[in-house]
């Protein structure tokens, strides 16, 4: 997209030598990260290690191909428009929150275990939108998912151990759903090809359609944190740190994302599984809004938001299923790079409220709102042009009326993050340097720069639409009814009963704590659950590395 705006400069690094250096960083910078002699040099590689992915999505979207013909299996990875804009945006994610990391928290980053999981968990989250083929979409998910475990704990115990537990338990049921999709994906395309272009484009044909999507949907949404799935989200992202927060909000939850998009068959017409999607989607827009205005953390408020967020972006994605509207994929990833960069902002702003003087706070807290407002389309910020990228694949009948309520709704779980925000107390010492804020204000701006310019290269016709008077209104106004809402329960809010953390997965331990003789079959079949074999060999594969780079934890 942006590659085509720039030739000149687009052709120093069109081609698969942008995508492998993109891929190839992390992983030399892991290796250089064992010799001791560097580990002062810790902080500066884990903040340079993805500046090549965001060169890479910046100029060289839709170029060739890089084909790695081993014995195994081909290796292909390409870089299209949704993949680029998503690579984009995760990437300055992790270089903001590895500015920030190496500013509040350097000893940790200068840690070994840490700086293993934060590369391992890098490299998976640049592999998954270039992956090409269904092994190393599969290998490189799974190293999105298992290493951020170690950015979760930092071997902490209590609190962040639990929820790295339930964390990682979701997340290898979501592997448990994928290897069976995968597998049958693989067996009906064309000669058994790898390519997941060639397995989405046979799957229609299929005998087991149906239960392929099914598969697909249920693994992705573990991701994505799609009701019921999300119940990982609010105790993860409350008790890992906010570098690690910020990019498990903002980047790796669009590799969900973008496995919905690369794997669904978006060309024809899958009514149930569709309508499946937009039902959940859309009970989780509202849901994590009614969850979250009950919760008093504000890290853990915007835990829900995500939930509310990414019901949005399946709700998209399943009209677009339901309907063999092929568009509803890119309109979905516009909106899921535009709350990646936001909800990135808002953690990285918490960090910079927690850490700063009280006299401090006064000027961060209205640009605070600001982002957090453009969730629910704040004109002119980037997501009023998200909200109008999903409003055609959304249509204009009652799932259009149920987006307008949900900005309604999200205004008021915003302003409602921004009083807790404002409520909560200095941690440490205070911190009010450059590169403290510089990571918060950049993506800040990226959250509208980002949008605006993908929708004027998209559609450069359109760019009077956004000054259209009508359009402006129709963005502006659910804001305006949130923030009267907002108003008049404040008080209400305040006092309302907190619902627990992780709702309906601490509803069910409590229900099952009362039948003495479930407990212990339960306990046995996450026993199983964490042992199933090819996510325990993946774990195996990744333990081998660290020991073999000399990185586990001293």
């Amino acid at each position: 997209m942006i590659s085509s705006l720039f030739p000149q400069l687009a052709t120093f690094a069109y081609g698969p030598q942008a995508i492998a250096v993109a891929l190839v960083t992390p992983l030399v910078f892991l290796i250089g990260c064992l010799a001791s002699r560097l580990r002062a040099l810790r902080p500066t590689l884990l903040v340079l290690a993805p500046v090549p992915a965001l060169a890479a999505a910046i100029l060289a979207a839709d170029s060739g191909p890089l084909v790695l013909d081993q014995t195994l299996f081909p290796a292909v990875f390409v870089l299209d428009p949704a993949g680029a804009l998503l690579l984009g945006v995760s990437a300055l994610l992790w270089i903001a929150a590895g500015v920030f990391a190496a500013s509040v928290t350097p000893d940790e980053m200068r840690n070994g275990w840490f700086a293993a999981c934060w590369l391992l968990t890098l490299i998976g989250n640049v592999g998954v939108f270039l992956s090409a083929d269904v092994v190393s979409f599969y290998l490189v998910f799974a190293l999105v998912s298992l290493p951020a475990y170690g950015l979760i704990t930092l071997g902490r115990g209590g609190a962040p151990e639990k929820a790295g537990r339930l964390y990682l338990s979701v997340a290898l049921l979501g592997e448990a759903f994928l290897i069976v999709a995968f597998a049958a994906l693989a067996l009906g395309a064309p000669d058994q090809s790898l390519l997941i272009s060639d397995g989405v484009a046979a799957l229609p044909t299929t005998r087991w359609r149906d239960a392929v999507v099914g598969l697909l949907i249920a693994g992705f949404a573990t991701k994505i944190g799609t009701f019921p799935f999300h119940v990982w989200m609010p105790s993860t992202y409350r008790t890992a740190p906010i570098p690690a927060s910020t990019i498990l909000s903002g980047a790796a939850v669009n590799a969900g994302v973008i496995g919905l998009i690369r794997f669904l068959p978006f060309g024809v017409e899958v009514a149930g599984w569709g309508q499946a999607l937009v039902v959940l989607g859309m009970f989780g827009a509202f849901y994590g809004v009614a969850i979250g205005l009950t919760q008093r953390d504000a890290k853990t408020v915007l835990a829900y938001s995500s939930v509310s967020q990414m019901g949005l972006v399946a709700a998209t994605l399943g009209n677009g299923l339901a309907g063999a509207n092929a568009a509803a994929a890119g309109a979905a990833a516009l909106y899921a790079a535009h709350h990646g960069l936001a909800k990135g902002g808002l953690f990285l702003a918490t960090g910079v409220v927690m850490s700063a003087a009280r006299g401090r706070r006064a000027w961060t807290l209205p640009l605070i709102a600001l982002l957090a407002l453009s969730l629910a389309g704040l004109p002119p910020m980037g997501g009023a042009i998200a909200k109008l990228a999903i409003k055609a694949p959304l249509g204009g009948d009652l799932l259009g009326v149920l987006s307008t309520l949900s900005a309604v709704a999200t205004t008021l779980l915003m302003l409602h993050f921004v009083a807790r925000l404002r409520a909560e107390p200095l941690r440490g010492k205070p911190e009010t340097t450059l590169r403290v804020i510089a990571p918060w204000l950049a993506v800040t701006l990226a959250s509208v720069v980002v949008p605006t310019a993908y929708f004027l290269a998209d559609a450069p016709a359109s760019a009077a639409s956004l000054l259209n008077y009508r359009l402006v209104w129709e963005a502006l106004w659910p804001v305006a009814a949130g923030a009267a809402l907002a108003a008049i329960s404040r008080r209400w809010l305040d006092r309302a009963p907190n619902a627990p953390e992780g709702d309906i997965i601490v509803l069910l331990q409590r229900a099952i704590s009362r039948f003495d003789f479930v407990g212990p079959y339960v306990d046995r079949q996450m026993r199983v659950l964490q042992q199933w074999p090819v996510a325990a060999a993946a774990l195996l594969a990744i333990a081998t590395v660290l020991a073999g780079t000399g990185l586990l934890p001293r």
